[in-house]
């Protein structure tokens, strides 16, 4: 029986059972990224030490009840895992293999997980596309086309079946951009219910799973939030405690004791007021009609669930969508910046262990390369060292421009988070809008270019993700139909903070009336 494609819940059972081993699994799968991220460019390093965990795994006394039990999980290359170097897509990150892992992977881990490699992302996760020094990620519908990003390595593991679950993080719909490029669920979590990135943009990021089925993504959100009433949450859209009953140690620390919520005395109905929006966008940004279209054949599907539907026609507010921008290009100069300070490696961020780099391209020379190398298209600094790319240098002064100009978004966060997310939402308990506003661009050559075709073509590509982050709330993207191009089409359900499982609950209706469908040539 073959293992790569067939799911997390699938796999952990078996693995508990006896049926399979962990290490069987994992060289399968091993096996299937050997053959198809040559073409896709997935993983920055593919780990052989998976095979040797994988097997120690099946040693473990706890086998029977990890909830992961042997599901390989991609890493993406900004988290911290213990024995490899973080490079967070650039040449100028250190190369000093981490002490410990990132808790999220810790708790992964702790579950039965095994981490099978890392996963490529556009350098220090700045943009929206996913090539770096380290490979270009290219969409495996069509490989002309960007992965999205800047989770791209991990969502275009899941979506080409190298792993059923991926790890990634989102500042500003980088959980979900990917997903909807590459036709596979991710979530982003609201504020504090995941252990965040060391560097979580002044918390706007939040760490969060990739999977290409709904019962994968709610069981690894419930390792990752150590909650294991979220792992069935998408049965009906409420807590509930998972069946069987999975091991405590996995879901609280060893001085923590978790009590299961008390049963309700009957199920209650799932029925939720649903407002969607097809042109959440404020006048002057466009949005592709076969995305709009799609928006409402979710509604309906959620409508015929049971749902009330009302259709949301207010476009989001104009004065957000600058604010969004302004403290994207602000997270951007700080992560350029953090590189240069000699102390940096002694805080968090994804300076750690990095050499000092000058923050400014002043000063620098551009290195040719006529052939493939880390030094193509990238700076070097006036020591001959490799440097950062022309695309992050240039994200990064336009964020300190602004930033002079005490323009960095946050009046125009606190005033979202405050108040006019709320009014905005109304009396809704989830909104459906669409992820992307046009379809993938071009995988190749955005690393080279400057701020001006690097900015636009980030807005024009994803502009209704960043709102959400804004505000912390909980956000969802769910693979629902095909484009006339042939690429996948998401759209993103909404909650308020708390939501997660009525999102959860929603994307898994959805998915029985649009089932999955891979890649060509991915399915097996």
């Amino acid at each position: 029986m073959s293992w790569a494609g067939r799911s997390a819940v699938e796999i952990a059972s078996a693995v508990r059972r006896g049926e399979v081993s962990a290490e069987a699994v994992v060289e399968e799968h091993l096996g299937v990224i050997a053959r198809r991220d040559p073409q896709v460019g997935a993983f920055r390093l593919v780990r052989k030490r998976a095979v040797e965990e994988a097997r120690a795994l099946g040693g473990r006394r706890d086998l029977a009840d990890l909830p992961l039990a042997g599901v390989p999980v991609a890493v993406k290359d900004n988290l911290e895992v213990a024995g490899e170097a973080m490079r967070a897509g650039s040449a100028a990150t250190g190369v000093t293999p981490e002490p410990r892992d990132h808790e999220a992977v810790a708790r992964l881990r702790a579950a039965g997980a095994v981490v099978v490699g890392l996963t490529n992302l556009p350098e220090l996760g700045l943009a929206g596309f996913g090539d770096s020094v380290h490979g270009v990620v290219r969409n495996p519908w069509n490989l002309s086309r960007t992965a999205g990003g800047s989770s791209s390595g991990s969502a275009a593991a899941v979506a080409a079946g190298m792993v059923p679950i991926a790890l990634g993080n989102d500042g500003m719909g980088s959980l979900r951009i990917p997903a909807a490029a590459c036709g596979v669920f991710a979530v982003k979590p609201g504020a504090g219910l995941v252990p965040p990135p060391g560097d979580d943009w002044d918390g706007l990021s939040e760490n969060g799973p990739l999977a290409a089925h709904v019962a994968d993504l709610a069981l690894a959100l419930s390792v990752l939030a150590a909650d294991p009433a979220l792992a069935e949450s998408w049965r009906g859209g409420r807590r509930r405690e998972p069946a069987p009953r999975m091991l405590r140690s996995v879901w609280a620390g060893e001085d923590e004791v978790w009590e299961p919520p008390a049963p309700p005395a009957e199920e209650e109905p799932f029925d939720l007021r649903i407002a969607y929006a097809p042109q959440p966008l404020p006048a002057g940004l466009p949005m592709d009609r076969e995305f709009r279209a799609a928006v409402r054949a979710a509604a309906e599907t959620l409508r015929v669930a049971g749902h009330t539907v009302v259709e949301r026609e207010r476009r989001l507010p104009f004065w957000l969508g600058p604010s969004t921008v302004a403290a994207w290009l602000s997270r951007a100069a700080e992560a350029v910046d953090a590189l240069s300070r000699p102390a940096a490696g002694k805080g968090k961020g994804p300076d750690r262990g990095s050499r000092a780099l000058a923050n400014d391209d002043r000063g620098s020379r551009a290195i040719a390369h006529d052939g493939p190398g880390p030094g193509r298209g990238s700076r070097a600094i006036a020591t001959g060292g490799p440097g950062l790319d022309r695309r992050s240098l240039a994200l990064a002064r336009g964020g300190r421009v602004l930033r002079a100009l005490s323009l960095d978004g946050a009046r125009g966060r606190a005033r979202w988070q405050a108040y006019a997310a709320d009014q905005w939402f109304g009396d809704a308990d989830v909104l459906i809008t669409p992820v992307l506003a046009t379809v993938p661009p071009a995988a190749d050559g955005w690393r080279g270019r400057g701020f001006a075709r690097n900015a636009l073509a980030n807005i024009r590509f994803a502009p209704a993700t960043g709102p959400w982050n804004m505000c912390g709330w909980p956000a969802l993207a769910v693979p629902i139909a095909t484009h006339s191009s042939g690429l996948p089409i998401g759209v993103q359900l909404v909650a308020p903070p708390g939501g997660e499982p009525q999102l959860l609950g929603l994307a898994a209706q959805l998915e029985a009336a649009h089932p999955l469908v891979r890649p060509p040539g991915m399915s097996a």
